[in-house]
């Protein structure tokens, strides 16, 4: 084979993998969706979402993170309530992250095959919310009738383990759906952002609701002020969470109308899982996740520990954490203000307030970690930064998964396809390879720390100012280098302004052409047909 062959075929492999689709909105012959041009800037420009449809995300958004924020205290619930030792709850916890190796992949082959009549995401959501949930009650509830204080009891070994199997196979059957949908209810901008904005804050009041009980009677039991064991503690939450987490989802699932359409048949999993090289945007992100999929915080709680011990109890935490709770609500304000202050640039937007998050946080480590002995100044330090994040918090999370959908819109755009299952796969595959990496550091860190956890949490109750300054760093300052790395290549992105709007109108031109074409979408083929006549 001659050398400008094997050029040839080298050059054409390279062009197979990275060139757009045939049947892409960047591909398409353009005298087929000129037509649809009109249409196509209607549909980016109009919101087409109903009062419900933006009520109901936001239900269900409240539901899952009162779990979501339960399970922040999942490590300290099998350690300290359900008493297992800490090197066996990591390990299995390993374990059950490698499992998502299989899991993950299953799902999301089986998602992004899906085409019903009722929609590819909202028939997930409806069936499996309820056995997802029940599973969670029941791990959550475990040490109510397993009550022993052996660390290396086989039953307990045994039951967290089935648990969480259980729970991690639904949570991804229902998980990926649930993070799709909105994505699939609607091509307009603002619609999304509202969304997004009712969820998130929906979202943080549910949180917000177990944190603001939760620590208080932890704190008030382990001072023997009450008597309501862990146990039953922890089984309370999760029925009440669980419960909400239902109803919210389903409700959901049933209420919100899916407008997307889809290419009708899926082009096979051998090529949709890498169609992550196509998009420029999604494979840097990947490319920096990966280089720090590895690190680790040392696998416990130490928010809890932090409030607790250090910052001396309930009191000091609330003054500690207070003005981060009130100005998160402000912030909200802001979000019309910083959009027109980056022109709604998402990007700059993202950029800019994640520089800000982490200046703070190298401000609280370099201040704070010398003197963690002096309660109310670290107290006033933490509340000062914390709050300033909050100030910048609703803006942020806008702007981020706003940009966020953005990269998976590309994919659609220069692919035809939108394999948000399988394209993950292979993402999937690889950053599991550094799972054992992270247990072994989440041990040695936690090692490290030369926190007893036999020990009841009560203010300096370790009585080591080493410990604590340790237990600090793992809280605020551990996260700062991945944090660094995973915003790179947000520098990079150039998916803004003109080439932004471009990309949504060819979007939409073939959903219109689809839509016109091939009758799979009642919702999608009204609204073409409405905003069709809107334009005449």
């Amino acid at each position: 084979m001659s050398n400008e062959s094997g050029a040839g075929q080298a050059k054409k492999f390279v062009e197979g993998i990275f060139a757009a689709e045939e049947n892409s909105a960047e591909n398409l012959d353009q005298s087929k969706l000129n037509k649809y041009s009109n249409i196509a800037v209607r549909m980016f420009h109009t919101p087409v979402l109903t009062v419900k449809e933006m009520l109901f995300p936001g239900i269900a958004e409240f539901a899952t993170c009162m779990l979501s924020a339960l399970e922040q205290y999942r490590t300290l619930y099998f350690v300290n309530v359900l008493k297992i030792d800490m090197t066996y709850v990591t390990w299995i916890l390993t374990l059950i992250g490698i499992y998502d190796v299989l899991n993950n992949p299953l799902m999301g082959i089986i998602y992004d095959k899906t085409r019903t009549r009722w929609g590819k995401a909202r028939p997930y959501v409806v069936a499996t919310a309820l056995p997802y949930y029940i599973s969670s009650f029941v791990m959550y509830s475990g040490a109510i009738f397993l009550s022993n204080a052996s660390a290396n009891d086989p039953k307990k070994i045994v039951f967290v383990f089935v648990m969480l199997f259980i729970q991690e196979t639904f949570s991804t059957i229902y998980g990926i759906p649930r993070g799709n949908l909105l994505s699939l209810q609607t091509a307009n901008p603002n619609d999304r952002i509202k969304v997004g904005l009712i969820q998130q804050y929906t979202g943080y009041v549910g949180s917000q609701l177990v944190f603001l009980l939760f620590i208080p009677f932890m704190e008030l039991t382990n001072k023997q002020v009450i008597n309501v064991p862990m146990p039953l503690l922890f089984s309370i939450f999760s029925i009440v969470s669980c419960a909400a987490g239902v109803f919210g989802n389903m409700a959901m699932g049933l209420r919100c109308k899916e407008r997307i359409l889809l290419q009708p048949k899926p082009a096979p999993v051998t090529k949709t899982m890498f169609y992550i090289l196509k998009n420029k945007y999604a494979l840097r992100n990947f490319i920096a996740s990966f280089s720090v999929s590895w690190w680790s915080s040392g696998g416990y709680k130490w928010d809890v520990v932090t409030q607790q011990e250090i910052f001396g109890g309930m009191i000091p935490s609330f003054v500690a954490y207070v003005p981060y709770n009130v100005l998160t609500y402000l912030s909200v304000g802001l979000i019309p203000k910083f959009r027109k202050l980056f022109k709604n640039n998402n990007r700059n937007g993202v950029v800019f307030l994640r520089l800000w998050d982490l200046i703070t946080c190298v401000i609280m480590c370099a201040i704070g970690i010398p003197f963690v002995d002096k309660r109310w100044y670290l107290v006033g330090l933490y509340a000062v930064c914390y709050g300033l994040n909050g100030l910048n918090d609703g803006p942020a999370r806008v702007f981020e998964a706003e940009l966020g959908r953005e990269i998976n819109d590309y994919t659609e755009y220069v692919t035809g396809e939108r394999p948000d299952g399988t394209i993950g796969i292979l993402t999937g595959l690889i950053t599991k390879i550094t799972a054992p990496i992270n247990a072994l550091l989440t041990v040695k860190l936690f090692k490290w720390s030369g926190y007893d956890t036999t020990i009841t949490m009560l203010p300096w109750s370790q009585g080591s100012k080493v410990i604590y300054q340790k237990v600090f760093f793992l809280f605020i300052g551990i996260s700062i280098l991945p944090d660094v790395i995973r915003m790179i290549p947000y520098l990079f992105y150039d998916l803004v302004g003109e080439k932004r709007e471009k990309m949504y109108i060819a979007l939409n031109e073939r959903r219109a052409l689809m839509a016109n074409e091939d009758e799979g979408n009642a919702e999608l083929e009204e609204m073409v047909q409405t905003l069709a006549h809107e334009s005449e």
